[in-house]
């Protein structure tokens, strides 16, 4: 006999305790007794709610990977470009160790996406600070100024020949704008404005590898009864 998810209401068999499409739960009980009167759960974890999360273990699987992840994923790090590949591996991680360290051995996609929205937002404040103290480091501390002004006045003149090869032809407005982003207000403001993007776009990338991580956990695991 076939009955249907309670969440996602795709097709369970009737033997089965999880949901193979989303890992819920299906509550199983004994069929004689009579009506209306309560019956006993067939397996002794049924009642655990699905979506909840141990923090307490979680955050530390969370931090021993969020921290590395935000660091490797910084403007400091020669492999900052790789950055939606270290916070999905790091939330995929988090969300392995996390199952692992549980019994029964099971998380749903809701529980798995928000271990990786608080491991993107931990790797996202690491990057995002790791960032700021590098650009600090390198104008004031290693003297090169110089250089890092000499780039920005060269992605601004680009940008300007873009703006006009898109037919931006606004000569006023362009001059102003061009003004705007060559003056240390501009330059700090754009330049904090593209890290804090970054890092939302690091998160973007940790919550989905959480939830991913949590759908192939929920088909592959089950729990111990």
């Amino acid at each position: 006999m076939e009955i249907t998810c309670h969440r996602c209401h795709q097709t369970v068999q009737a033997e089965n305790c999880y949901c193979p499409a989303c890992g819920l739960p299906q509550l199983m009980y004994e069929a004689d007794g009579p009506p209306g009167q309560s019956q006993p759960e067939s397996w002794n974890e049924a009642v655990r709610d699905a979506s909840s999360v141990d923090w307490k273990v979680a955050l530390r699987a969370v931090l021993l990977l969020a921290v590395p992840a935000g660091l490797l994923s910084s403007e400091a790090s020669q492999s900052g470009r790789l950055g939606m590949f270290w916070m999905t591996t790091a939330s995929v991680c988090a969300v392995g160790l996390y199952v692992r360290s549980q019994r029964p051995a099971w998380i749903t996609l809701g529980a798995g996406a928000r271990i990786g929205l608080v491991t993107g937002l931990v790797a996202g404040w690491v990057a995002l600070g790791a960032s700021g103290c590098a650009l600090f480091a390198q104008r004031f501390f290693l003297h090169q100024s110089n250089q890092i002004d000499a780039d920005w006045r060269a992605y601004v003149d680009a940008y300007q020949q873009l703006n006009a090869q898109m037919g931006f032809a606004d000569t006023a407005h362009m001059q102003a704008q061009k003004a705007l982003m060559l003056s240390p207000e501009g330059h700090a403001g754009f330049m904090t404005a593209t890290i804090i993007s970054n890092a939302a776009f690091l998160v973007f990338f940790a919550v989905a590898g959480g939830a991913l991580a949590a759908r192939l956990l929920a088909r592959t695991r089950r729990p111990e009864v």
